[in-house]
């Protein structure tokens, strides 16, 4: 699963694709919605070639952090892993909170529709937050 969100934490657009299929391919379907933009992915996204294609094509900057043993090792800045943890924070809620992974769909069109709703329970929480001037991220006392 594959989700493309806010540094806020607010899902913009999901996708899902075969296990058998790498990480990096889906930045192939992005440059085509997206542009002139910086996009925070984890190092499952570590491709020179990628990145060059994406700033390239659609001016897409892709702020991945290197790996420790990397040649040319630099620790990315402060403000990305700041964000970055915001959206970790993001998908664990998902997990933890909803289960995501938890899906006992049939077919394709079950598998998507439930995980829609669950995102969309997540949005809906993180606007009533943000209506009741309250932090988005607390969704788990949104309702209170």
């Amino acid at each position: 699963m594959h989700i493309l969100c806010g540094i806020r934490g607010v899902v913009h657009s999901f996708d899902m694709t075969k296990a058998e299929v790498h990480d990096i391919h889906y930045l192939k379907d992005i440059k085509c919605n997206y542009n002139q933009c910086v996009i925070l992915a984890d190092k499952a996204y570590l491709s020179k070639e990628y990145q060059m294609d994406l700033f390239h094509s659609s001016q897409i900057r892709p702020e991945v952090p290197m790996r420790s043993n990397q040649h040319g090792y630099r620790k990315q800045h402060f403000i990305f892993r700041k964000s970055r943890k915001r959206i970790e924070t993001l998908f664990s809620q998902l997990c933890d909170q909803f289960m995501i992974r938890r899906n006992y769909a049939k077919d394709t069109a079950g598998i998507f529709t439930r995980i829609l709703s669950k995102i969309t329970a997540v949005t809906a929480l993180q606007y009533l937050n943000k209506s009741n001037d309250k932090n988005i991220g607390h969704i788990k006392y949104a309702l209170f």
